[in-house]
């Protein structure tokens, strides 16, 4: 049997010089003509208008991608920012972070100033990131074919089969395989796309509706971690190829009051 060579496909679009779209997987040499195809036109004819500047990396793995089974998806019932802030708030503290630390996420996120990258923060909400003003940007991940069929068709039953949903998903399921990262609280810059997200190991990735105003331009990632290098973690983060070959269930709309009661399903940092 020959050998099968893997390729990391990465996607950045902006619009006098302000970002307008981005992609990124990971592919077999035959998918590679086809997902540049797909990625041009994404940032070509984006709903945020048509980029003036597209720029695409192609990449020889030359580590073997690590094979990981995506977090489990639900929706939380929340109808405006306020909402969604407050069961943040009960979702992450019960988790261990602080109230600080969680306070510090929302107010970085909203500030106006979007990253390129993730924050790192501690649970008291002290950055570790190297540099703040770029933060962490996660790459090297993707889903296998069976996997992508699987998740799309739980996805199309919710009415949520798009990129949007699937892309985040895989990064944050990449994310939470790392024992160091506790939670992840989510918000898009898009200002037409409204739904925001936490994920974790204990609870799994949690869709947050109506987390900002329509019309808001900037948002990002804080990643909430304890212990360990953070070194290594960036490492893991920047470098690691990562495939989801597994798919969790995908829930519909839970209360805040369901999910809370949910138990972890997975011991921190299992397979």
């Amino acid at each position: 049997m020959s050998k099968r060579f893997h390729y990391s496909v990465r996607m950045r679009a902006a619009k006098s010089s302000v970002h307008v779209s981005g992609a990124e997987g990971i592919y077999e040499k035959d998918d590679i003509i086809g997902v540049v195809k797909e990625y041009t036109e994404r940032a070509l004819y984006h709903d945020r208008g048509r980029a003036d500047e597209i720029r695409l990396a192609i990449e020889e793995l030359k580590e073997k991608p690590r094979k990981i089974t995506s977090l489990p998806l639900r929706t939380l019932n929340t109808k405006n920012p306020e909402a969604v802030k407050k069961a943040a708030f009960r979702v992450l503290s019960s988790i261990g972070i602080t109230e600080r630390a969680i306070e510090e996420a929302f107010n970085s996120l909203n500030m106006g100033l979007t990253m390129r990258g993730a924050m790192l923060m501690d649970i008291e909400g002290v950055r570790l990131e190297p540099d703040l003003l770029r933060g962490v940007r996660v790459t090297r991940m993707g889903i296998t074919g069976n996997a992508d069929a699987v998740l799309s068709k739980q996805l199309a039953k919710l009415g949520l089969s798009n990129d949007t949903v699937k892309e985040a998903l895989v990064l944050a399921s990449k994310v939470h395989k790392y024992p160091m990262v506790l939670a992840e609280l989510c918000i898009s810059d898009d200002p037409n796309y409204t739904t925001g997200y936490i994920a974790s190991r204990s609870y799994g990735y949690i869709r947050l509706p109506h987390i900002k105003k329509r019309g808001v331009p900037y948002g990002g990632r804080a990643f909430f971690i304890t212990g360990g290098e953070v070194k290594e973690l960036i490492k893991y983060l920047q470098i690691t190829p990562v495939l989801i070959d597994k798919i969790r269930p995908c829930e519909g709309t839970l209360t805040l009051k369901e999910i809370l009661e949910r138990k972890p399903h997975r011991k921190p940092g299992s397979r």
